[in-house]
């Protein structure tokens, strides 16, 4: 750092890390640095420093050689989020673990409950700490991309499990959208330049390529990643084709700031045995999804400022029988934000605004359109705005902070709010409180949704919630651990109910209130020696009762989950890495008994048989051998070792034992 008269002294660093001395602010003066490793964009936490392991939602990581600079704190963008955040899936921890799609990662987390359709992820519902598909935000690099049609489509998003860096649940999001929570996907190279092929098959005429890789010249980026997944299905009417396409650019302009650009595409089209209606094993379904954003932030001195934008459209065939299309959905959501945060003695204050359009034409979803588009009938839209103010201060050892907002949505405006506060009581230690109120609107589906089995309700309002968590976080050397427990007071929770007296039918309802309790408790130990990892988690959730009322999935939450994995290394390029996890869902469904050559059982009268059932516990095992040497790496996973009978939806059979094979190569400096 260059000076001019009076000489300072500086603490001097050779390299930027994550280590303890790298939080470079806390130290309240100059620091010189030869060679900073710089991600500079967005940090969705508003006490981020406290954690040694966060790391910020947009970063794309990348080494240049600059003049020395003093360092006085980080580039942030400021959000409406007043909490901290829960790593979901981290792909330094994570990478030689059996998982082959972002759900399956996820699946062992206590946090989260991924009910799938059908194999490899091909449709599946992420659901929060008891709350449904619908209560989640979702979002790819620190922007809202949740679906305002419904949950079923928001998490499908273009990228693959190998470009995600992380997967963070965001806690305190005050606003519209994150009722639950909101999970944030980050997509970072492996390398600052690199090209990557992976090839993988097995049974089930199972196949996956995937093209992946980085360029970085200076302060610009390009990231881009291509694939292509099939399957010809584990039973009848299971296949499945699924293309993605993924490209981020960034560039860190000196003056200018900072330059974020992402779009992606995804194509979907499998079979949907059972998937909607278990006694119908004829269903199908085709998604197309489009989506860009671009972000700019930029800072002077003690003030930065952050504006984005971002679209996506999202196209949708559903077929009850396969050829005859039945429905089909043509959604669009824009959104925009723009925000501010000053830093000063006082703590960080930041204020901001954003804002969304959500549009459908659809055949089956909407109101009535005098003429029609093409093939749709019906339309709707609304506009939904945020006005929120944050503001964070910290200690040596506290931290506090706080946001008040007004949402303007249809249904009128909301005054929401958060509040947080940590303390480290010792090194590696720390606890923290927090209490947010949350809202989400009905989805166009709640509100319109018809057929021969379901009627519509358009009198639904939002769902609202007031979340209380207390925390703590341990880690040190190889050893961490967390505990976790939160309540949240739901209100007007939207579900579809079964009612005998509108002719059996399902009916969207919303019932009065429903109370959510849950723990979750995890730990683990790495080293670089034969034993890599251990870690083991245990979540719980319990809700009130909500009478007798038989209903699709409000109360079929996952009651515990329990498991453990663990990583070996041997043979100096082996490794091995087998996980064990026990489900317990709470809940029944209506199953349909069948014969032995696969059809329906019926009554003397030729009506369906029905069963009610309860969900049993199951028990999954996977595992994954892998070898690599230089830029070569081979593996072998094998996902349902023991074979398990099981489903996450009454009545949907999820495949047995399902060996697969790949090989990856990597080429480029690390």
């Amino acid at each position: 750092m260059k000076t001019s008269g009076q000489k300072e002294r500086f603490v001097c660093f050779k390299r930027w890390s994550r280590d303890n001395y790298a939080v470079f602010a806390s130290l309240h003066r100059y620091c010189k640095i030869g060679v900073l490793s710089v991600g500079m964009s967005i940090i969705l936490h508003a006490t981020a420093m406290a954690e040694e392991d966060l790391v910020d939602s947009t970063a794309v990581f990348k080494t240049m050689a600059i003049e020395s600079v003093g360092v006085v704190g980080n580039k942030v963008n400021p959000t409406r989020s007043a909490m901290s955040q829960t790593t979901l899936f981290n792909r330094d921890r994570g990478a030689a673990a059996p998982v082959q799609t972002i759900e399956s990662a996820l699946r062992l987390s206590p946090a989260v409950d991924v009910r799938e359709r059908g194999g490899k992820s091909v449709q599946a519902d992420i659901s929060i700490r008891g709350g449904s598909f619908d209560q989640t935000m979702v979002m790819l690099n620190g922007i809202d991309f949740t679906d305002a049609r419904t949950g079923h489509q928001t998490h499908a998003l273009p990228v693959d499990v190998d470009c995600v860096a992380g997967v963070e649940l965001i806690d305190g999001v005050a606003g519209v959208g994150a009722y639950a929570g909101a999970v944030n996907v980050r997509t970072v190279p492996l390398r600052p330049t690199y090209l990557r092929l992976e090839a993988v098959g097995g049974q089930y005429g199972y196949a996956y390529g995937n093209l992946s890789g980085a360029v970085t010249e200076g302060r610009f980026t390009l990231f881009a990643a291509g694939s292509y997944r099939q399957s010809d299905g584990y039973i009848h009417n299971t296949d499945f084709t699924n293309w993605n396409g993924f490209l981020r650019m960034t560039y860190d302009a000196e003056r200018a700031g900072l330059f974020d650009v992402q779009a992606g595409y995804q194509n979907r089209a499998f079979g949907s045995n059972g998937f909607y209606a278990a006694y119908n094993d004829d269903q199908f379904e085709h998604t197309e999804t489009a989506l860009a954003s671009v972000r700019w932030v930029k800072s002077w001195n003690a003030f930065s400022m952050n504006a984005s934008a971002s679209y996506r459209k999202n196209f949708d065939r559903y077929d009850w029988t396969r050829g005859t299309p039945m429905n089909r959905h043509d959604t669009d959501n824009v959104t925009a934000e723009l925000s501010g945060e000053y830093s000063w003695c006082g703590g960080n204050t930041a204020l901001g605004v954003d804002y969304a359009f959500n549009h459908i034409y659809s055949t089956n979803l909407g109101i009535p359109m005098s003429k029609p588009r093409g093939e749709y009938t019906r339309s709707d839209e609304r506009n939904v705005g945020n006005v929120w103010l944050r503001h964070s201060k910290r200690w040596v050892r506290f931290d506090v902070s706080a946001s008040a907002g007004v949402s303007f949505t249809p249904y009128g405006s909301s005054a929401l709010w958060s509040v947080a506060g940590g303390y480290l009581p010792t090194r590696g230690l720390r606890i923290e409180a927090g209490v947010t109120q949350s809202m989400r609107l009905p989805t166009f589906t709640d509100l319109y949704y018809t057929s021969p089995a379901h009627i519509n309700n358009l009198d639904l309002v939002p769902e609202k919630a007031v979340t209380c968590r207390l925390g703590a976080t341990y880690s040190r050397g190889g050893w961490s651990a967390s505990a976790l427990a939160y309540y949240r007071a739901g209100r007007d929770i939207i579900d579809w109910v079964w009612r005998p007296d509108m002719g059996d039918k399902w009916h969207s309802e919303q019932e009065s209130r429903l109370d959510t309790y849950g723990v979750e408790l995890s730990g683990g130990y790495s080293s670089d020696g034969w034993l890599r990892s251990v870690t083991a988690s245990y979540g719980y959730v319990a809700t009130d009762k909500l009478g007798r009322i038989v209903t699709s999935s409000a109360l079929d939450y996952m009651k515990h989950k329990a498991a453990l994995s663990v990583e070996v290394r041997f043979l100096r390029n082996f490794s091995f890495v087998l996980t064990g996890s026990v489900y317990d869902r709470n809940g029944s469904y209506t199953a349909y008994p069948r014969n032995a050559d696969g059809s329906l059982k019926l009554d003397e009268d030729g009506n369906r048989v029905t069963e009610v059932r309860e969900f049993e516990p199951y028990f999954l095992l996977d595992g994954r051998l892998s070898w690599s040497k230089g830029a070569v790496r081979l593996y072998v996973d094998a996902t349902n070792i023991t074979g398990t009978d099981y489903c996450d939806f009454g009545g949907l059979r999820l495949p047995g034992r399902w060996f697969t094979g790949g090989v990856v190569v990597t080429i480029g400096r690390k």
